[in-house]
């Protein structure tokens, strides 16, 4: 069948399709969306070589089979079903069932009446595949697979797992940071989709991340899992996140590695789990090559970023899974979280708390001890001896939260091995004593008065520190000016003025319009959302049922019409079935000439004579049999 011939008969297949069939054909098969005006356009779109190869790269060996064999038989005339396919392979008929549903759902062929007939140009991409230095029909034909799987022996695991257990705690502890940072301060996204420099800076910070692929690596599991989304413009840590975070150590793991099983492209994953007990490396990549033989466009880029990060999570060491990294691949989250367990040191409860105010872990942290430490103290380094210190500024934003200094020391007497050295009581009284003597809070200028124009105040009851503000070069881009001996106000916002106040560590406290004080969360700009491409899918599907709808009384009409012009076009011979004054019908096989006046001209070669037709009266156009 040409290419032509196939247009007219895939339109009249697409014209059969619901609106949920339909658009799940363009999701798959993505198409330009100009110049389509309904299904012959469609039709014509879906059989350009460039898009036919497109989906052919994406097909496995044995729907390239089943494709191949379905061409092959085609050929030689008659339309073959699943049954001769699967004759012409040598496999039972119900193994070419999915690859079939596969080629239907991808409009690769033709399945009218439980046929599988490739359309023409779907056939002749195929054919042409040695040009382009793949396979040829015959070796497609072939089942000429790659070698066994090689398996991994017991005394190889060791190092592996050893390797794995270092990898999965640190991808546990760098996200960990990642959701810590982005639950503080969200990260704002561009409208081009990236992420703004200065918070990138501060994520590679927080995760000690070595370069930019480490960190989009673990952003990547970090959403995999569903720690972090896209919300109003910025990257934020999730309600999933922050429950996450308190979990234990090994539970945390398990999530990764589910959400990153979970992310793996459908078209790897199986295979992954086939080779959970085997090495991964070029048998891998030797086998997807073999089995995707056009997918060197896509194949190699999806393999390494999931290799990538499962070696990342310790799924993998150097190309071979390993203990875990089988379990969850073979018996999923439950029993990996269990052999991740035996490989990972246990928690510490205690901390040693030095006089210089440093808090040394003498190994990982349960997590609730984590996050009960992080309320009054500032992390220098996290791993399996995290570190931390205690500041002015530490201590405030816990006693800013409502916590009070006797809690502190409650909570510092229970994880200290150490005690409370004297440098901290001496810390906590001091910071304590002036706690609030800074109390930033929102106002409304009035005209007329000193405060015009401003957003903000400053107030204290120490005059000399409120000078001291007015004159600070950390504080000029805020702009605050003194309007009494205890006050300063400024343009900007309540909020703006508190953070910059305590990035330059001064003792400020939020207060709201009551007095009270309270604790504050930076804001993150809205920027603009980023920009997503429409769904064309959509807007075709759309399109083409209005175009439906515009001439209801018509459609039959105006669809033989717009077959008939493409024939006349293509210069192809069709079947015409015309309703005689009688009511018969009469099928005429024609070479359509000239469509005018609501009349067909057309040339009838068995009668050798040229006919003219009222397009009222034709109830049917179809591709000849005898066409190409």
């Amino acid at each position: 069948m040409s290419g032509s011939s196939s247009a007219l008969a895939l339109a009249a297949w697409l014209r059969a399709l619901d609106d949920d069939a339909l658009t799940a054909l363009l999701h798959a098969r993505p198409v330009r969306e100009s110049g389509i005006r309904d299904r012959f356009d469609l039709a014509e779109a879906l059989l350009e070589p460039a898009s036919i190869q497109a989906v052919l790269a994406h097909l496995d060996r044995p729907t390239l089979a089943v494709l191949a064999a379905a061409g092959e038989l085609s050929a030689g005339g008659g339309t073959p079903d699943a049954a001769a396919v699967a004759a012409r392979l040598g496999v039972p008929a119900s193994a070419v069932a999915s690859p079939v549903d596969v080629l239907v759902r991808a409009a690769l062929v033709d399945d009218t009446d439980g046929g599988v007939a490739p359309w023409g140009p779907v056939t002749d991409a195929l054919t042409g595949w040695p040009q382009l230095g793949l396979p040829s029909v015959a070796e497609l034909l072939e089942d000429d697979r790659p070698a066994a799987l090689e398996p991994v022996a017991a005394a190889d695991l060791a190092p592996v797992d050893r390797g794995a257990a270092d990898r999965a705690f640190a991808a546990v502890t760098a996200v960990g940071e990642l959701v810590d940072t982005l639950e503080r301060e969200p990260a704002r996204r561009l409208q081009r989709g990236g992420i703004a420099l200065p918070d990138w800076r501060r994520m590679l910070s927080a995760a000690s991340a070595s370069a930019d692929d480490e960190l989009h690596a673990l952003l990547d599991l970090a959403a995999g899992a569903d720690l972090v989304q896209v919300d109003a413009g910025a990257w934020r840590a999730t309600d999933e996140g922050l429950r996450w975070r308190g979990l234990p150590r090994v539970e945390r793991w398990a999530a990764l590695a589910e959400g990153w099983l979970a992310a793996v492209p459908p078209e790897l994953r199986e295979h992954f789990r086939r080779r959970a007990r085997a090495r991964w490396g070029d048998g891998l990549r030797d086998y997807l090559a073999w089995l995707y033989p056009a997918g060197d466009d896509w194949l190699p880029e999806r393999l390494r970023a999931a290799s990538r990060s499962a070696e990342q999570l310790g799924i993998v060491g150097d190309g071979v899974p390993s203990t875990p990294g089988a379990a969850l691949l073979g018996e999923g989250a439950d029993a990996a979280a269990a052999a991740v367990a035996r490989l990972f040191p246990d928690d510490v409860r205690q901390v040693y708390i030095q006089h210089d105010l440093s808090v040394i872990a003498p190994g990982p942290l349960a997590s609730d001890v984590d996050r009960r430490l992080r309320q009054f103290a500032d992390v220098e380094s996290v791993g399996v001896a995290s570190s931390f210190r205690i500041t002015a500024a530490s201590v405030t934003r816990a006693l800013t939260t409502g916590l009070t200094v006797e809690q502190l020391r409650g909570a510092l007497s229970e994880v200290s091995l150490t005690g409370i050295p004297q440098p901290l009581e001496y810390l906590l009284t001091e910071t304590a004593g002036r706690f609030g003597s800074l109390r930033v809070g929102a106002l409304d200028g009035a005209i007329g008065t000193v405060e015009a124009g401003a957003h903000a105040y400053v107030r204290g009851d120490d005059p000399a520190l409120v000078g001291q503000l007015a004159i600070d070069q950390a504080l000029t881009t805020i702009g605050l000016r003194r309007v009494g001996e205890h006050r300063a106000v400024s343009r900007f916002d309540a909020e703006t003025v508190y953070w910059s106040l305590v990035d330059a560590r001064y003792p400020a406290v939020f207060e709201d319009a009551a007095g009270v004080i309270r604790a504050v969360a930076r804001s993150t700009p809205v920027s603009a959302a980023a920009s997503h491409p429409p769904d064309t899918a959509a807007i075709l599907v759309a399109r083409l049922r209005d175009a439906d709808v515009e001439q209801p009384a018509e459609a039959g009409a105006a669809w033989n019409a717009r077959q008939l012009e493409l024939a006349i076009k293509a210069k192809l011979t069709v079947t015409v079935t015309v309703r005689m004054p009688d009511g018969t019908e009469v099928p005429y096989v024609l070479e359509p000439a000239a469509l005018a006046g609501g009349r067909l001209r057309a040339r009838d070669r068995r009668a050798d004579i040229e006919r003219t037709l009222p397009l009222s009266h034709i109830v049917a156009v179809a591709a000849a049999p005898s066409a190409g």
